[in-house]
């Protein structure tokens, strides 16, 4: 079968092979209707798909960018993507997203896979273990926006919630509530993660602030499999803690599963208030008081910064790490 060309489309259309591409490219301020009109329906009629490939060669530009998140599985993750590809659906973008279960060597292949694609730019949730690679990226001015996490060797641009505030809230919530006993759970802190730390650290300030006791046996950072453990060892303690902050959404569900198996009343038996406002909060039996990351206005900004520099290399910007305030949201499990 013979492939359709733009010059076929024209001659059906009874207009020139320019008139035709300003129309594929959204430039048609000064065509008139009849006109738009006639090439949408030879587009139609002849079943034209305008060629990508070459296009992109022409323009230098695949209209195209790559999210490579660290763990598609957290809420938070797919609430950004879907963000970004609104923003990017509006300006003409599309995306390519990636997960990359927070492994470098699979975050490298990612990497070096969505630029041989000649994609126009990343958005990377980084593991933090390929700094060479994100040098490279850096030197080449190569387009470039981090998520969620700060590597301290790369001045790359940066979205981040401000995570210490966010712990604030939730230990000035609880012991505003009466609790003094106050625990904290996250996942595995061993490669760094910036929310991991910084939320610990927020915790560790917060209780100083509210003249609270330091309980080293009340923080836990475990691999995701060994939460639920990790909760029934904290509980058995001699003066166990009396209210529980899960430090992400992950984290929460395994605590939750952990209490409904081992019939843990909530929040009489123990309180609870997680980090990321999960789409299950306000139904879950007790509803779940949540500090809500501002997903939406995250992913936009990240999409909007890496835009920009698609668009002018030599964009300016006026700072690298953008922060985000959270919000407290307050239920009933604490």
């Amino acid at each position: 079968m013979k492939a359709i060309t733009i010059s076929d489309v024209a001659k059906q259309a009874n207009v020139s092979k320019s008139t035709v591409s300003q129309y594929l490219n959204k430039r048609y301020d000064y065509m008139s209707e009849k006109t738009k009109e006639r090439i949408r329906q030879a587009i139609e009629e002849l079943g034209y798909q305008p060629n990508i490939v070459a296009r992109s060669l022409k323009q230098k530009s695949t209209s195209t960018i790559g999210v490579i998140v660290a763990n598609i599985l957290h809420a938070f993750s797919t609430q950004v993507i879907r963000a970004i590809e609104d923003i990017c659906n509006e300006q003409g973008f599309h995306i390519i997203v990636c997960n990359a279960d927070d492994e470098p060597e699979k975050e490298k292949n990612y990497i070096e896979m969505l630029i041989a694609k000649q994609v126009d730019g990343l958005i990377i949730f980084p593991t933090g273990g390929n700094i060479d690679l994100y040098k490279s990226l850096m030197k080449r001015k190569y387009p470039l926006v981090f998520f969620d996490r700060v590597v301290e060797e790369i001045p790359a641009s940066t979205i981040m919630l401000n995570n210490e505030k966010a712990i604030k809230m939730a230990v000035d919530h609880l012991v505003d509530k009466g609790y003094e006993q106050i625990g904290i759970m996250t996942t595995s802190i061993s490669r760094h993660v910036t929310p991991r730390i910084e939320r610990i650290n927020g915790y560790k300030k917060a209780l100083q602030e509210n003249n609270l006791d330091f309980n080293e046996e009340y923080i836990s950072t475990l691999d995701l499999h060994h939460i639920q453990q990790g909760l029934k060892e904290m509980l058995s303690l001699e003066c166990p803690p009396q209210a529980i902050i899960a430090g992400n959404d992950l984290t929460l569900m395994e605590i939750l599963k952990f209490t409904k198996e081992n019939k843990v009343s909530i929040p009489e038996d123990l309180a609870i208030i997680g980090i990321d406002d999960v789409s299950f909060a306000s139904f879950f039996t007790p509803q779940l008081t949540t500090i809500a990351q501002p997903t939406f206005d995250m992913g936009k900004r990240a999409a909007e910064l890496l835009l920009n520099k698609i668009k002018d290399p030599e964009y300016q910007e006026k700072t690298t790490v953008y922060r985000f305030e959270p919000e407290l949201v307050i239920r009933n499990s604490c």
